[in-house]
């Protein structure tokens, strides 16, 4: 698949202003010429024609200016020459080398032609003699260009000054983009939270407002997704759990029937299975909610979470308890806690053998978090599918009838919605696996620990 190469916004609007600054400062030196010629006409016609009116007061013989060929005639040396000439002598007129124009009936400035390019001259006509003042126009035009670079000369200084201005504002104004692309970056697939746009300019409030509705619409159908799923999960425990009753029924009359502990034993576990599908669907249809937070103390809750499953330890002659048992006061949603430690203790039983030992510890080293750690002595799990077994319905020991693979990732996706980390290792002491969940004793808005896990997970 070709990649497309995306533009950059912000390096097009500082390579559009610096060229837009380029032509403007040509067409400003452009102006500054313009303007500068017509002064300096202004001001060099006046002299040659004082020069001119001077001449004409006082007796002058006549005289004649040679145009020197190697001579270059600068602006700084005005050029100016001057030419007396009588009417009844004529040779003058047809020497190249001479500005002599043919006489005039009126005075006033006249244009000459000659090898050495386009002079500008100033004739006043008398009764016996012609009195002319000639300039070259090319010094006028060097002396206006040079008036025009002197005036362009604090613009060129300070070009490249107000590029570096331009960039730094367009860089300025744009940062709303970037940050609009970060407070999306930080948003994981359930951030679907409307964005807030106080601090957001005029022009990206259209694009906000459509990301909100999309967003509306999003939680709109995921929810009921969701709430489906819960329902038919809710629906299907009823028949399953009737089913396993007359099983049980059956085998108290026939015990010796293969058939029906085989029955029994798959119903079990369809019924455990039931069972993890809604905790899971009423998980995730949770996470698309804000649950207001209790004020609850984490040994009840485990101890709670210890009663309902020592049945379940007992029959398999488990040594079930606590090793560390802090009293700790929380702020949180005690449904979530409680799922929690509720499938850690469940997996832990379906995976410790008979009469092997399950440690519950709960405790806490700082005052922002607690800790809840399970450990048994069961087979454990292997370093490298840690990663592998929070994912749903991933299991390792499949030999086992009773479990589904949505145990640890039931406990993950709780553990993130409080903010907390989940961290699988071995058990030093009893050698299967420990579980280890550092959760907040407060817990904030659902947003913000949203945005905490996704810049932990970046």
């Amino acid at each position: 698949m070709k990649t497309v190469k995306h533009y950059s916004l912000k390096k097009r609007l500082i390579w559009g202003t610096s060229i837009f600054s380029l032509l403007l400062g040509c067409l400003l030196i452009l102006a500054a010429y313009k303007i500068s010629l017509h002064e300096v006409d202004k001001i060099l016609d006046t002299q040659m024609q004082y020069m001119a009116e001077q001449s004409a007061t006082r007796p002058i013989p006549t005289m004649a200016s040679r145009i020197e060929s190697h001579e270059t005639y600068y602006y700084h040396q005005e050029g100016l020459l001057v030419d007396i000439w009588a009417y009844h002598d004529h040779n003058h007129l047809s020497d190249p080398s001479q500005l002599l124009l043919p006489p005039v009936k009126q005075a006033g400035f006249y244009s000459q032609q000659t090898n050495q390019g386009n002079w500008r001259v100033y004739v006043i006509p008398l009764k016996h003699y012609q009195i002319q003042v000639s300039q070259r126009e090319s010094v006028r035009q060097t002396f206006a260009w040079e008036l025009a670079g002197s005036m362009f000369m604090p613009y060129v200084l300070l070009l490249p000054i107000a590029i570096l201005l331009l960039a730094f504002i367009i860089s300025l104004n744009l940062k709303p983009l970037d940050d609009f692309k970060t407070e999306l970056t930080q948003r994981d697939s359930d951030g679907l939270a409307p964005i807030n746009s106080d601090h957001y300019p005029q022009e990206l409030m259209p694009t906000i407002e459509e990301m909100n509705r999309l967003f509306e619409r999003i939680q709109h159908a995921q929810t009921e997704q969701k709430q489906f799923i819960a329902d038919a999960a809710h629906e299907l425990r009823t028949p399953v759990t009737a089913l396993n009753l007359q099983t049980r029924i059956l085998i108290g009359q026939f015990p010796e029937h293969e058939a029906l502990q085989n029955l029994s034993k798959g119903l079990a576990r369809i019924q455990h299975l039931v069972t993890q599908l809604l905790a899971l669907a009423k998980q995730d249809v949770a996470l698309s909610m804000i649950e207001p937070n209790t004020h609850f103390r984490l040994n009840d809750v485990a101890l709670n979470c210890v009663e309902q499953l020592v049945n379940l330890a007992m029959q398999k002659e488990i040594d079930l308890g606590f090793e560390r048992n802090e009293l700790i006061e929380m702020q949180s949603i005690e449904s979530t806690v409680h799922s929690i430690i509720f499938n850690l203790i469940d997996n832990a039983i379906k995976y410790t053998p008979n009469q092997g030992i399950i440690n519950i510890s709960v405790f806490s080293d700082t005052d922002d978090f607690a800790y809840i750690q399970i450990e048994d002595s069961g087979a454990g799990i292997e370093p490298e599918k840690y990663d592998e077994v929070l994912k749903r319905f991933y299991r390792i020991h499949h030999h086992l009838e009773v479990g589904s693979g949505l145990g640890l990732s039931i406990v993950d996706k709780a553990t993130q919605r409080l903010g907390g980390v989940l961290t699988l290792s071995r058990s030093m002491d009893l050698g299967g696996l420990s579980v280890l969940v550092k959760l907040p004793k407060v817990l904030g808005s659902y947003e913000d620990h949203t945005k905490l896990n996704a810049k932990k997970n970046n």
